[in-house]
């Protein structure tokens, strides 16, 4: 999705999957990352638990253009996304549980 307002937004062109009518929590994994595979697991959790939000996860070395671009370092990295697709948080690591619940509190108004 363009930029508007000069905010690069993501949409289903970036994410490969339509992004979720609230939030989206979009997890940037790599095929031998050990903490990739918790980290999906506990996204997948919270996304299920909150009405409108969407987990989806990329892989990073199909996707280097989309890594360059947002400047991805590490996997796991999650970016939670709000409604217009705006990036409201960013982590990089294995998430919490609560960190994830918290960080969607800033996404979904």
């Amino acid at each position: 999705m363009p930029e508007q307002d000069g905010v690069r937004r993501l949409g289903a062109t970036e994410l490969g999957v339509e992004p979720g009518e609230r939030a989206t929590l979009v997890q940037f994994s790599s095929a031998f990352c050990q903490p990739c595979r918790a980290t999906r697991r506990t996204l997948e959790e919270v996304a299920a638990m909150v009405d409108g939000v969407t987990h989806v996860e990329i892989d990073a070395e199909d996707n280097l253009a989309l890594v360059r671009e947002l400047d991805i370092r590490q996997t796991p990295t999650v970016l939670v996304l709000d409604a217009e697709g705006r990036i409201v948080r960013r982590a990089a690591g294995q998430p919490r549980r609560v960190d994830v619940i918290a960080a969607l509190g800033r996404a979904v108004v």
